[in-house]
């Protein structure tokens, strides 16, 4: 019989940087091929940041990316004595698009396969193209809920699940060994929470012989509340219903919940939503997707919201400074002036690493809606940094957010439905309370680089 393993490169006592290379006799698939946070964090941090003109060498150099041969592009490996090899690498089949994901996928040489689903491959693009990360000229297959992915000897079954980001996916994988489930990242508790139970019904009736779970919440005192989307429009909208002030709020970018729910709270409270240009050219692209077009507004065209456009070379605003991509954003676009002549009848999205233009904007004091986690994101900076700006400008700290994950009581649930032989806690800083948490199963503990055998 044909020997299955799974070999962990990420995702071990850490929250993201997901890498698990899953072989099944010659065929070798990596589930997520994600960037490490925690990882880089110990090496990197500020303007200390790996060089883009050694490709992978940096990371390679601090175990950052796997020491596999013939993964990676052959531009990545100069001046790391890794001679390049031809791709032993079957495929990489994507949960979701979020960086810790997929952040390390442009070292990945461009004849291996990437397969994911329809919609992070739109996001992907919407990425790329307004400079966010170069992915690359990648070989990208799309699926969605339904469709069977077949690579070699494997049988992928995606399945999809609520996310603080569209077109997130869990995974039934049929093996010559039986079936595994993956969970990417999921919860219930968000407003297409029915689709994660959908998952777990699916991944119960292939009976598998295993379950790599994520834990993320799963801590020794989950002190931070876990609200509903519901429950963080109600509150949102009591801060903003109560003030003639300006109200900035900050939130991931590619949470499209949480921007209709503040688009929401603007238009009742007869404000505008003033978005980044980057947020608006994500919304317009995600516009084409044929199960999100009906849900997302057309932002160039919605009368409550208008976009934001930062200073950039000349200073002076003219179009010459943008980005192609801006330029056709820019006849809806207001800049600092509008946004401080008319804080009462503002809700100003602002990213955190944006925080600059809060001098720009000069606020007559207001507030500040923290809809976002713990810093595991490219789009934060430390607490104590945030702090003293928000402290600067006299603006009201509010901590109003739902979880992009499960709880440990709805992740018990959701595992003790599926009952898998055994249970692989990653993507989680406590494993060995899985132990605690599912002592009526078997739980592995698993290691980093190493090979586990079903």
């Amino acid at each position: 019989m044909k020997r299955t393993t799974l070999t962990f490169y990420g995702g071990v006592n850490e929250i993201g940087g997901n890498k698990i290379l899953l072989e099944d006799g010659d065929t070798r698939v990596f589930l997520d091929f994600g960037m490490s946070f925690a990882g880089e964090s110990m090496y990197f941090s500020g303007y200390l940041t790996p060089r883009g003109v050694n490709g992978a060498g940096d990371y390679l150099e601090f175990d950052l990316l796997p020491r596999i041969n013939g993964l990676y592009a052959e531009d990545m490996l100069k001046n790391t004595g890794i001679k390049y090899a031809q791709p032993s690498i079957d495929a990489v089949v994507l949960s979701h698009p979020h960086v810790d994901h997929v952040g390390y996928l442009p070292f990945v040489d461009e004849n291996i396969l990437i397969y994911c689903g329809e919609c992070t491959k739109t996001i992907i693009d919407a990425m790329q193209e307004s400079g966010r990360i170069n992915f690359g000229e990648h070989r990208f297959h799309t699926f969605r809920t339904g469709r069977i992915v077949k690579v070699g000897n494997l049988e992928i079954e995606p399945v999809h699940v609520d996310h603080s980001v569209p077109g997130a996916y869990g995974f039934i994988i049929h093996t010559s060994r039986g079936s595994i489930v993956y969970s990417g990242d999921f919860r219930v508790h968000g407003p297409m929470g029915h689709m994660t139970r959908e998952f777990a019904i699916k991944a119960s009736q292939s009976d598998p012989v295993a379950m790599v779970s994520e834990g993320t919440r799963i801590c020794p005192e989950e002190s931070q509340v876990i609200h509903s989307e519901s429950k963080v429009k109600a509150e949102s909208n009591d801060v903003v219903s109560n003030t003639s002030k300006l109200v900035v709020v900050a939130f991931y970018s590619r949470d499209i919940d949480r921007f209709k729910t503040f688009y929401e709270i603007a238009k009742n409270n007869d404000r505008k939503f003033v978005i980044p240009l980057k947020l608006a050219y994500l919304l317009n692209r995600l516009k084409t997707d044929k199960e999100l077009k009906d849900k997302i507004p057309d932002v160039t065209n919605d009368d409550t919201v208008l976009l934001y456009k930062k200073r950039k070379k000349t200073g002076e605003f003219v179009e010459s400074d943008y980005y192609k991509w801006e330029r056709n954003f820019l006849d809806k676009a207001v800049n600092y002036k509008f946004v401080h002549e008319n804080q009462s009848r503002i809700l100003f999205d602002l990213d955190l690493v944006e925080f600059t233009e809060l001098i720009d904007v000069r606020p007559s004091q207001g507030h500040f809606i923290h809809s976002m986690s713990e810093p595991f994101s490219e789009e934060d900076v430390t607490a104590d940094v945030m702090r003293r700006w928000l402290d600067h400008f006299g603006l009201k700290f509010h901590q109003i957010h739902a979880s992009g994950h499960c709880p440990s009581k709805d992740l018990a649930e959701i595992v003790d439905q599926i009952q898998p032989k055994q249970l692989i806690p990653i993507h989680t800083e406590y494993p060995a309370l899985f132990k605690k948490l599912f002592g009526y199963l078997d739980v592995k503990i698993v290691e980093r680089g190493k090979s586990y055998a079903f």
